[in-house]
């Protein structure tokens, strides 16, 4: 029987490769509801990011909390534009819920 190592915080990323792993935050009328309700903030991440990798980037670049990261991959429709055919590419999102009492202002706007 094999013992399970619990995920630490202070576990080892390269932190090249954290700076990386978030591409850009999603801001939509479905992120702001979400981030209002439940203190969750959605980024667009790398196909490969892991939950633990965007964990550690979201507290190495924003100096926050994470409570909880969810991950949802997204298919790229499919386009027409006159005779050809094109294709958007896959997004991979991630939904990192902060701890109580932390908060994130990615919009930039005074409060």
């Amino acid at each position: 029987m094999s013992a399970l190592i619990p995920f630490s915080s202070k576990a080892q990323f390269d932190e090249g490769r954290l700076m990386q792993v978030l591409v850009a935050p999603i801001v939509s009328e479905k992120a702001t509801q979400i981030a209002e309700k439940s203190n969750t903030v959605t980024f667009k991440v790398l196909q490969d990011a892991t939950k633990h990798e965007i964990k550690a980037a979201v507290q190495l670049m924003f100096k926050v909390e994470v409570k909880s990261v969810a991950v949802l991959n997204t298919k790229g429709k499919t386009k027409r534009f006159g005779k050809s055919v094109g294709r958007r590419d896959n997004v991979r999102k991630a939904y990192v819920t902060l701890q109580a009492g932390q908060e994130l202002n990615i919009g930039g706007e005074a409060a």
